[in-house]
């Protein structure tokens, strides 16, 4: 979608917002409690996750969990009342489950452990997609984190298809349920795959018949045709979204309305306003080079939702402060 004119999308209406729950997935590097803020205020979402925490060496303490998860200190919600899920990444268990402790002392109410990331950094620090080629660490560190947290923190965790291939995908699935969790959200790509094929959404459907956690669709869902049509391959009502809402930021919305049967409107103007609002979010917590550095990457993604971004992205890259990008971006989107 591109705001250009073209037939609306609407999903059948026999598909009611009960029936259909859509998270916002944890992006490392852009899903930070900004962007997290930003979505959430123009909502259509029923949760968001963070960015992962990197538990290493040491158990993180409450204290680093309320600030890298500010939504912490307001009962795990954004300021729109949206929760939001914290995230853990790594591979010792013991470790695991402490930091996963202190992340309920800090106020989290979900803890969510992240199986999928396919980041050689992380992955050569034995954290990440690596593991889904070991059941038993999966086993072990959900089982941990299970035990260490009371009965009434919901337990979750996000796996890809596998890392070189597909050949643990069922014991590995097997493994994370064994431990106790109670919902698992599925990328349909190995870490070998990246981002590029498309997702193996039958696999997510394979997996969804033999396991009693709830499952989470995730990958490639951009709008509402490719949702209805991951649901129908999964027979999943829950979806993850990650780069579509990073292009669109009213997909969340988008879809609720196509739930309605009512046609996707065009948010060109919503754009301006939009934009203002999220840079002076950034400015509050970070610095002009790094604020300027996001501010870029957003509109390298919203170049593949609003062609006027697009046609001008190039000059938006070649900006060199906050001001001089903020004044293209409202000439060009009022033009």
């Amino acid at each position: 979608m591109n705001n250009s004119p073209k037939a609306p999308q609407i999903l059948k209406k026999n598909h009611t917002d009960n029936q259909i729950i859509l998270a916002v997935a944890p992006m490392e590097g852009v899903m930070d409690h900004t962007m997290r803020e930003l979505l959430s205020q123009i909502g259509g979402m029923d949760y968001l996750v963070s960015e992962f925490v990197r538990v290493t060496q040491y158990s993180i303490p409450a204290t680093t969990f309320k600030r890298l998860v500010p939504e912490n200190k307001n009962k795990a919600q954004t300021a729109y009342h949206h929760p939001v899920h914290t995230q853990l990444l790594g591979s010792n268990a013991e470790l695991m489950a402490e930091s996963a402790f202190n992340a309920v002392k800090a106020g989290a109410t979900h803890i969510d452990v992240n199986f999928g990331c396919p980041a050689k950094r992380v992955n050569g620090h034995g954290g990440g997609s690596i593991l889904l080629q070991s059941p038993n660490t999966l086993y072990d560190i959900m089982h941990a984190i299970r035990h260490a947290v009371p009965t009434s923190v919901t337990v979750s965790a996000k796996i890809r298809l596998g890392y070189e291939d597909e050949a643990l995908l069922f014991d590995n699935v097997a493994a994370i349920e064994d431990a106790g969790t109670s919902k698992l959200t599925i990328h349909g790509r190995t870490k070998k795959d990246g981002y590029k094929p498309p997702a193996r959404w039958e696999k997510i459907g394979e997996i969804k018949d033999r396991t009693k956690m709830i499952v989470v669709a995730n990958g490639d869902i951009i709008d509402a045709a490719s949702l209805l049509k991951c649901q129908a391959i999964t027979g999943c009502h829950h979806f993850m979204i990650g780069r579509g809402s990073l292009n669109n930021p009213f997909i969340y919305q988008d879809l609720r309305e196509a739930m309605k049967g009512n046609a996707v409107e065009n948010h060109l103007n919503d754009l301006p306003a939009l934009f203002t609002g999220y840079t002076k979010s950034l400015q509050e917590d970070y610095d002009e080079v790094a604020t300027l550095g996001r501010l870029k990457q957003w509109c390298g993604h919203l170049r593949f939702e609003f062609d006027i971004i697009k046609e001008n992205l190039q000059t938006l890259r070649r900006c060199t402060s906050v001001n001089e990008l903020s004044e293209i971006m409202t000439k060009i989107t009022q033009k």
